[in-house]
């Protein structure tokens, strides 16, 4: 997998290490692990998926991109896969998940890493976490038609957020906060994300 990330382009030695480190046949169904290392997004249940590798990492490279990650948001647990990785390069992660089942699914995932500077809460996701906030770092994995104002106000100064944007075509975008600016850029690859959705299940 590490190989192939290369080859497509993913030039960060810290994620490529990352993403080694973490074992990704842990977070999907036992009957799929014989896929978890491939290119693919994969089923994890109630309808979500866990990213494929490079979007994952490509993610993650831009929002490194000449800095550390430091506090770091992530929307949208998942089965935890992301957040494991996440915790290998910043300094403190927050991961929140509307899905009550998934998230206990994604702490039975975790458990065996005993990661001490990862925490997860059951929340609408499109809120943040306020009294977290703020953040150097916001990671959303679900997409949305716009970017959630209460992201962009738990933003630190100097800090970035990246979340697919679109409806049928959608793409990342990158929100980089300068003072009280937002500068924004759009970021390859185009991707496809679960919805960004709101409340909790």
């Amino acid at each position: 997998m590490i190989e192939r990330l290369r080859v497509q382009g993913i030039r960060n030695e810290k994620v490529l290490d990352a993403m080694a480190t973490i074992p990704r046949h842990q977070f999907v169904e036992k009957g799929l692990a014989f896929s978890a290392y491939d290119d693919n997004a994969l089923p994890i249940g109630l309808q979500q998926t866990i990213s494929q590798p490079f979007v994952v990492a490509r993610m993650i490279e831009i929002l490194c991109d000449g800095r550390e990650l430091g506090r770091t948001l992530e929307i949208g647990a998942g089965c935890g896969y992301q957040a494991a990785v996440l915790s290998l390069l910043a300094s403190e992660v927050y991961s929140v998940e509307r899905i009550k089942a998934l998230l206990d699914r994604a702490r039975e995932n975790l458990r065996p890493l005993r990661l001490p500077n990862l925490r997860l809460k059951c929340g609408d996701g499109t809120l943040g976490l306020p009294e977290a906030a703020p953040f150097d770092t916001i990671i959303v994995a679900a997409g949305g038609s716009k970017v959630p104002p209460a992201l962009k106000t738990q933003l630190a100064p100097e800090g970035r957020l990246l979340i697919p944007v679109g409806d049928a075509d959608q793409r990342l975008l990158l929100i980089e906060r300068q003072g009280s600016v937002f500068k924004e850029n759009r970021c390859d690859p185009p991707v496809r994300f679960v919805p960004l959705l709101t409340g909790m299940e």
